[in-house]
This record gives C-alpha cells, sequence and structure tokens, in this order.
C-alpha cells in the first residue's frame, strides 16, 4: 500500500501556506471542528507523530492537550526532552468520533483517512527538518512508514523513508491498562524509549 503519492504538484511552498491549506479544508468525516496543527519550532531536533486530535484538542485547536498528551508531555520532562523544543502534530488532522450520548468517543482512523492527510504530514516534516521522527503508535507509523507496523514487535530505531526514525506506543494506550501494575511498567517503558530519542537526538545534533 502505497501512501507517498498524494503529493499534489502545486503543493505549498511554506509551512505556513501549508497551515492554511489544512486549516481551510473539510474534515474527511464530518463532525470535526476544526482542523489540529502541528506545534513546535521548524527545525525542532524530535518530531513526534500521534494518530489523531481527540476531543479536547479538537475543542482547543492544538495538539496533544488531552490526557494522553499531559502523559506525554510529563514523560518527555522526565525523559530530558525539553517539549519547547520538541515539535508535535498527528497523521491525520481531524477528530473522528462517535457520539455515545453527549460525549464523543474517539473512533480509529481508517488506512483511507490515513492514506488521505498523508502528504500534508510529509510535507508539514520536510518544512520542519527534525533530526529524528517519533510514531507514536500504530497509525503514527503506517502513516510515516507506509504499510502497517506492528509497534510492539518493531518498537525501537527505524528508518521512515529518508527519515531516521524511532516507533514507540502512543501514551493513550497507557492510559488504557486497567491494572496500576501494568500500566507502572509500560510507563518505565515508555520512559526507556523516550529516554533513548532523546540521546539519538543528541547525537544527530
Amino acid at each position: 500500500m502505497d501512501l507517498f503519492a498524494n503529493t499534489p504538484p502545486d503543493a505549498p511552498k511554506s509551512l505556513a501556506e501549508l497551515n492554511r491549506l489544512i486549516a481551510a479544508s473539510e474534515p474527511l468525516v464530518p463532525g470535526a471542528t476544526q482542523a489540529v496543527l502541528g506545534e513546535g519550532p521548524v527545525h525542532a531536533p524530535i518530531a513526534f507523530v500521534g494518530e489523531q486530535p481527540g476531543d479536547q484538542e479538537d475543542v482547543q485547536g492544538r495538539p496533544f492537550v488531552g490526557p494522553a498528551g499531559q502523559l506525554l508531555h510529563r514523560a518527555m520532562e522526565e525523559a530530558g526532552i525539553d517539549g519547547s523544543k520538541a515539535y508535535v502534530t498527528n497523521a491525520v488532522k481531524h477528530f473522528k468520533f462517535e457520539l455515545r450520548g453527549k460525549r464523543r468517543i474517539h473512533q480509529k482512523p481508517s488506512a483511507g483517512e490515513v492514506k488521505h492527510y498523508r502528504w500534508w504530514l510529509d510535507l508539514e516534516l520536510d518544512f520542519i527538518g527534525p533530526k529524528l521522527v517519533v510514531a507514536l503508535g500504530g497509525t503514527a507509523a503506517l502513516a510515516l512508514a507506509g504499510k502497517p507496523v506492528s509497534v510492539m514487535k518493531e518498537r525501537g530505531e527505524t528508518v521512515f523513508g529518508h527519515r531516521r526514525g524511532y516507533i514507540t506506543m502512543h501514551p493513550s494506550f497507557l492510559l488504557r491498562i486497567p491494572d496500576e501494575a501494568g500500566k507502572r511498567a509500560a510507563y518505565a517503558d515508555f520512559l526507556t524509549d523516550l529516554r533513548r530519542i532523546h540521546d539519538l537526538a543528541e547525537q544527530a545534533a
């Protein structure tokens, strides 16, 4: 499955132009309030790529501000990664959900939806130019690798096309673990990955 064939010939020539295009686009799956753009400095040494905006991200228009994002930023700080110098974004730019009563429950994007947004992500990362791109979870890894990826089997250093990469779990996975012992163990593993990510980015500087 080739996810790298969608970049249009009249692609934006700057990150600001790309963001304007994304912000003006209609969600592929109706219902999202707004597109959620990436945040962080151009030439950030590390770019973290998640799945898609969640409920709070959709409301606030910012990536990784909900519970999973708060967990990510806490873990980054513990691992020595300066959050103000990292770039965070998502493979899919609009929130996909189903209504249960008044609650909007996250729904995983399909491979086709990931493909729809793929050229935006690829161009976005070209403009940022990170030393290391981190896939947080399977959907991000699918978007970056262009093929399905087993996070637990392929977790660790990798290459996404011409980019140096790293695959780890999405912080939302940690939040879903029901028992505290399992949650602590998974968080420790996540911290190990983030410390390795920190070191790899430092070595590439």
